[in-house]
C-alpha cells in the first residue's frame, strides 16, 4: 500500500514567513546532514521522513556534500521522494547548498559561478528534481568576488532551477553586502542558515540584527551542538553515538569534560521548566522572533518525534535566560564568544587576501585530508 500522510498533519505545527518573503516554513525543519548517507538504512530514512511529514514538517534541508559520503544524502532522499512523496512534491520545501569541497580540481569547491551552477545540476540529478525550493551558497569564498557568487544565485533562479536563494555561514558584514547585491538584481535573499546554539552564539554579535533590518529569515543548524545539548552525553559516550562513526563531524574530542559539565547544569534548568535538555535547547532558539525555523537532525523516528515536543513551551522568564547565559559562558566569556567565529573568519580571509603560503588555513587542509582518507577507507570496504 502506498504511503498516505496523516490528514491532521497541518493542525499542530506553527508556520512562519521567512523574513519579508511570502514563503512559510514550519517551526521545526528536518536536516539530512549526517543520517541519510550510505552508512544508514534506507528504510529507517524513509520512516523518519514519513513521521516528519505526518507531523507537519514540510521542509527538508540538504546539501551537495551531505552523506556520508558526499552526495549520498541527496541520492537516498531522491529515491524516497519518488517512491513515497511523488504526489506531495508541492507540499514540500526542499533545499540544497553548495560551497564546500565536492569534487577534485579547481572547480569543485567554494563560490564560483562555474561551481555553483554545476553543483546544483548534479544535485537535481541525484534527487531527480527539476528544481529546488531554496538554494544556498554554503559558505563565503575568500577569493571569488562576492558579485560573481551572488550573480550565480540570481542566474540559478532565472533558469528555474531554484525558487528562492539563501546564504549560510556568512558573517554580518558580508551578509549585508550579499543581501544588498541580490536585492538590486531582483532576486532577494530570503533566508540565512547559521550555526547557532546555547554553546555557539556568534550570530548574536550582529548577524541577527542585520537579518532583522533587511527582512531576511533565519534557520539555525546544530541547535543541539550535535547532540551535546541533549541527555545523551551526560554520563559518557554511548556505543551508538555519532562520535564513533567514520566520517562524522562529531568526534570523541568534541565531548569535553567542561561542556559535559555545562550540559549537566543546563539539564537541571530544563528539569525546572518541565522539559528535557534537548527540548529546552530547541525552544531557546525559537524564542527569538527573528528566527523563522530551527533545523533538527534525527537518526531514529523516536528522536525526531521527541524533538517536536520543544514546541510545547518556547517562553522563557528573564531569570531562566540569565541562568542559561551564566551557565554557558558567564558574562565575560559570553561577550567574547559572540566574536570568536568572526575573528577566525577574518584571520582566514586575511590569509587568503594576503596570498599566504597556503590558500587555506592548515587546519582546514588537515580536515579535508582526513575526510578524503575516511571516504577512501569507506569505498575500499564496499568494494
Amino acid at each position: 500500500m502506498s504511503y498516505q500522510p496523516s490528514p491532521t498533519r497541518y493542525q499542530n505545527m506553527p508556520y512562519k514567513r521567512s523574513g519579508k518573503s511570502g514563503l512559510k516554513l514550519p517551526a521545526v525543519s528536518l536536516g539530512l546532514w549526517q543520517n541519510f548517507g550510505y552508512y544508514d538504512q534506507l528504510e529507517n530514512c524513509r520512516n523518519i521522513l514519513k513521521a516528519a511529514f505526518d507531523n507537519g514538517v514540510t521542509h527538508f534541508d540538504l546539501a551537495n556534500n551531505y552523506g556520508p559520503p558526499p552526495g549520498t544524502a541527496e541520492e537516498q532522499f531522491g529515491q524516497i521522494l519518488h517512491s513515497d512523496f511523488r504526489d506531495h512534491r508541492d507540499e514540500l520545501i526542499i533545499s540544497s547548498k553548495a560551497g564546500y569541497t565536492m569534487w577534485d580540481g579547481p572547480y569543485g569547491d567554494w563560490g564560483t559561478k562555474k561551481y555553483l551552477v554545476s553543483s546544483l545540476d548534479q544535485s537535481l540529478k541525484r534527487m531527480k528534481l527539476d528544481y529546488v525550493d531554496i538554494f544556498y551558497h554554503h559558505r563565503p569564498d575568500p577569493e571569488t568576488p562576492l558579485e560573481e557568487t551572488m550573480a550565480a544565485l540570481d542566474l540559478i533562479v532565472r533558469q528555474g532551477k531554484a525558487l528562492y536563494v539563501g546564504i549560510s555561514n556568512y558573517q554580518a558584514e558580508d551578509a549585508r553586502k550579499a543581501i544588498t547585491m541580490l536585492k538590486q538584481m531582483g532576486t532577494p535573499i530570503i533566508i540565512h542558515q547559521p550555526k547557532y546554539s546555547m554553546f555557539e552564539r556568534w550570530v548574536e554579535g550582529g548577524l541577527l540584527d542585520v537579518l532583522e533590518e533587511e527582512g531576511v529569515g533565519c534557520i539555525p543548524f546544530s541547535p543541539l551542538a550535535q547532540g551535546l545539548l541533549t541527555d545523551k552525553y551526560l554520563h559518557g559516550i554511548p556505543a551508538d553515538s555519532r562520535a564513533l562513526k567514520v566520517g562524522d563531524s562529531l568526534t570523541e574530542n568534541s565531548i569535553t569534560p567542561e561542556r559535559v559539565e555545562k550540559a549537566r547544569k543546563l539539564n537541571e534548568i530544563a528539569k525546572q521548566r518541565g522539559q528535557k535538555l534537548a527540548h529546552m535547547a530547541l525552544a531557546w532558539i525559537l524564542k527569538d522572533p527573528r528566527i523563522t525555523s530551527v533545523l533538527i537532525g534525527a537518526s531514529k523516528v523516536e528522536q525526531m518525534l521527541d524533538s517536536l515536543k520543544c514546541l510545547e513551551n518556547t517562553k522563557f522568564s528573564a531569570e531562566e535566560l540569565k541562568m542559561i547565559d551564566d551557565t554557558c559562558y558567564g558574562l565575560k566569556n559570553y561577550r567574547a564568544s559572540t566574536l570568536c567565529l568572526g575573528v577566525r573568519w577574518c584571520v582566514w580571509r586575511g590569509q587568503a587576501e594576503a596570498k599566504a603560503s597556503e590558500d587555506e588555513p592548515s587546519c582546514h587542509k588537515r580536515m579535508a585530508a582526513a575526510q578524503k582518507a575516511r571516504w577512501a577507507k569507506f569505498r575500499k570496504s564496499k568494494a
